[in-house]
């Protein structure tokens, strides 16, 4: 190679490295700051109105608080009474209730961690058999359910990507579960990333059946 396909070579290279090195933090960046100014106008624009001028960083800070604030109102007797009326209100609004019934059950699973929710990660073969998708199981499958079918069934949540509060429900019956040893923090990085970011642990799946 002459000296001049070793310079072409030698920038290639770099250019590259730097790339790849830049990009990750780039990409990061611009995340957090889309983040921040999102969370910020949520009651930003509130203080515009009074001040006349926008302060950053005063509505998220203010967006902060009041989540706070509610959640020490929401966990004392009159709190949890108050909201107890909401949640009786928002069920008797017709299209609201369905909404706000799903993304309470969803926010409480995941947040609260109740009812097992994201027990384990495993592989089932969805949408068809000889495909292999990613589920988290969220419990045993209870009711009528599970009365009709022969086997032990399990909920298997199919979260979608990248948006993991989006997804499919499947009820699969045990022999056809594959549990898999990650965590199910690196089984929602991998979901969300769309595969790019893949646990060094994935090719370790337990043929047992730990459910």
């Amino acid at each position: 190679m002459t000296t001049r396909g070793h310079l072409q070579s030698a920038i290639r290279n770099y250019f590259i490295a730097g790339l790849l090195t830049l990009l990750p933090v780039v990409i990061t960046l611009s995340v957090l700051v889309w983040l921040f100014h999102l969370l910020d106008s949520v009651l930003g624009w509130a203080f515009t109105l009074l001040l006349g001028r926008t302060v950053p960083g005063l509505g998220l800070a203010t967006s902060f608080l009041l989540v706070f604030v509610t959640g020490i109102f929401a966990t004392n007797v009159l709190g949890r009474r108050m909201m107890g009326v909401v949640d009786r209100l928002m069920m008797q609004i017709p299209v609201a209730r369905t909404i706000y019934s799903a993304t309470k059950q969803l926010s409480d699973s995941i947040l609260l961690r109740k009812r097992g929710a994201f027990q384990k990660v495993v592989l089932v073969e969805w949408p068809r058999k000889g495909l292999f998708t990613l589920g988290f199981v969220t419990g045993e499958t209870v009711g009528e359910a599970q009365e009709k079918t022969a086997e032990r069934v399990f909920n298997v949540f199919i979260v979608t990507t990248p948006n993991p509060t989006t997804g499919f429900l499947v009820l699969v019956p045990e022999s056809e579960i594959i549990p898999l040893e990650m965590k199910v923090e690196d089984g929602l990085k991998m979901v969300i990333s769309g595969g790019i970011v893949t646990p060094p642990d994935m090719s370790q799946i337990t043929i047992r059946n730990p459910l």
